[in-house]
């Protein structure tokens, strides 16, 4: 395991940004029990560092950013938390929205929208209307995401589309299926950051980080800093990526 908060020897972020970051925010219940306080309040800080991150990828320079906000297995978690989890999001898309606008980030969400509640459904649907035009950072929140689902639906529209005979089986490449998946049109992360100390993926983006740098972290998501993604991008840029080769090119 990577544990960056005690690595005395980083360096600040130079060169090589890398595009695309993805981040598993993970540990807000633990920061919480840690401290003898509700899940509620583990959650309601993992929003403060939502917003740090979110304002360090528009100040360093990467273009998406796509943080797993709600997975669709969290559905299984106690009625009350995930009421609480409801309501937090409505709040940061409340609060923040006209700043994120402002700052030129394009909202973007991915993930079913069975079994989500039409207000929520509403408020996601009129935060990426209102940001639309933005090219500063693309923004996207994995809310009821699972990846495996994506990939399932994915394949679902390719094979309508063949029963259709609006496309031939044969026609059907990875390329493709790639252009029917919930990220269509966004890059593959570069980087993905996982907090809290978990060494797994989660069914987080399982087709798009086939060659992703993973970076895991013992911090919990609520202590998660400008600092600490410092140290992560550098994590990142001191290593070589190969693609499967033999020799590392470029990722732009």
């Amino acid at each position: 395991m990577t544990t960056l908060e005690n690595n005395k020897d980083w360096r600040e972020p130079e060169s090589e940004v890398p595009r695309h970051v993805g981040i598993i925010m993970d540990g807000n219940g633990r920061w919480a029990a840690a401290r003898g306080l509700k899940r509620y309040e583990g959650h309601r800080k993992g929003i403060e560092s939502v917003r740090s991150a979110v304002q360090y990828a528009c100040d360093t320079g990467i273009a998406y950013l796509t943080l797993f906000s709600f997975s669709s297995e969290n559905w299984s978690r106690p009625p009350q938390e995930v009421s609480d989890l409801m309501q937090l999001l409505k709040i940061f898309i409340r609060r923040d929205l006209a700043k994120l606008h402002k700052e030129g980030v394009k909202i973007r969400v991915i993930g079913a929208r069975e079994g989500v509640a039409d207000d929520i459904l509403k408020l996601l649907d009129d935060a990426q209307t209102l940001t639309e035009q933005n090219t500063r950072l693309v923004l996207t929140l994995a809310f009821n995401y699972g990846s495996r689902d994506e990939i399932t639906r994915a394949a679902v529209r390719l094979a309508r589309k063949v029963e259709s005979g609006e496309l031939q089986a044969s026609d059907i490449t990875s390329k493709l299926l790639e252009d029917h998946l919930d990220t269509a049109g966004i890059p593959n992360p570069d980087l993905l950051i996982r907090t809290s100390g978990e060494l797994r993926l989660s069914n987080f983006l399982l087709w798009q980080c086939a060659y992703s740098e993973l970076v895991f972290l013992d911090t919990y998501w609520p202590d998660f800093t400008s600092e600490i993604f410092d140290q992560a991008l550098s994590e990142y840029q001191n290593r070589e990526r190969r693609f499967g080769g033999l020799k590392a090119r470029s990722t732009g």
